[in-house]
């Protein structure tokens, strides 16, 4: 079974990082990250500057990225005024986070649960509207830093809302990198029989280095489309102590062994990694394979 890796390294990994990189340089990572073999890239998110400066010249992003008839550019949103500059920007696709825990959500998105539920829903509403994909993130799905343990019937029932706005795919989120194996299997099973037939995609972290084995374990239970960060940089710059993203090449060598192709380029995602840790003035990245190495060393049949 083929698994498709969703590139999100230009806004999730880098939205937590205080060197604040140059348009161009966001441009070069996402053109990549492309010729790397992701064809799906979360390049940007439209939100307000001074809450995430990393993001603020999203528009000038977009104007830069390699435009491709194989390749979709999701750009994240959470209100309407994101979702008017997201369509203006040329996105081809749209994301909405919306937060499982009242606590998180209000110190994160300034909002109830309640308040961003609507908020999404107006957000599929004119992105459907626009003839573009709408997808909604679950975020701390498998915990909260301020509420502690979130109940796989809490998440259900709160996807039972979401669905009514006709999302084209749900994304689990463990945001602060707390979850486990287990957690993913009733996680799935919750939202697939809250939202069925509704595609599901997995957004793991490593805080805990948990977030191998739970994307593994979410493929197992029938998710094909994971979030990875190349370099495993990224978190969310409002979780204490959140650290970063699964790393796209560990998640990739993972998913490979496991008979499960993803179309990446092992070589140039390492490559890849390597490049964007200079740009950050980091000397290693959380990503372990560009240390130990492809195993077996031939990758000519890996794809």
């Amino acid at each position: 079974m083929t698994v498709q890796v969703v590139e999100v390294s230009p806004r999730d990994g880098l939205q937590n990082e205080a060197e604040i990189l140059s348009t161009a340089s966001k441009v070069e990572l996402i053109r990549r990250c492309v010729d790397a073999g992701a064809r799906r890239v979360e390049a940007v998110s439209f939100v307000r500057a001074d809450r995430v400066p990393q993001m603020a010249d999203a528009e000038a992003v977009m104007a830069g990225v390699p435009r491709r008839d194989d390749v979709s550019y999701i750009g994240l949103v959470l209100n309407r005024r994101g979702l008017v500059r997201a369509l203006a920007a040329g996105v081809d696709e749209v994301n909405c986070v919306v937060i499982a825990t009242e606590t998180f959500s209000r110190r994160n998105q300034g909002a109830s649960v309640d308040e961003m539920v609507r908020a999404w829903s107006d957000i599929a509403q004119a992105t459907h509207a626009a003839g573009l994909r709408a997808s909604v993130t679950v975020a701390a799905a498998f915990g909260c830093p301020f509420e502690g343990d979130v109940s796989p019937t809490a998440v259900g029932d709160l996807v039972r809302r979401l669905a009514d706005g006709g999302p084209d795919e749900i994304a689990l989120a463990d945001t602060i990198g707390v979850g486990v194996p287990h957690q993913v299997r009733e996680l799935v099973a919750a939202v697939t029989a809250a939202a069925p037939g509704v595609p599901l995609r997995g957004h793991f972290h490593d805080t805990r280095n948990t977030g191998i084995a739970n994307a593994l374990a979410a493929v197992e239970a029938g998710v094909t489309v994971l979030d990875a960060s190349v370099g495993g940089i990224g978190g969310c710059p409002f979780a204490p102590a959140a650290t970063g993203n699964v790393a796209t090449e560990d998640l990739a060598y993972a998913l490979h062994r496991s008979g499960h192709p993803t179309g990446l380029d092992p070589r140039k995602v390492i490559e890849t990694a390597a490049w964007i840790g200079d740009q950050l003035g980091k000397a290693g990245l959380p990503g372990a394979l560009g240390r130990a190495g492809w195993f077996p060393g031939d990758l000519a049949s890996v794809g």
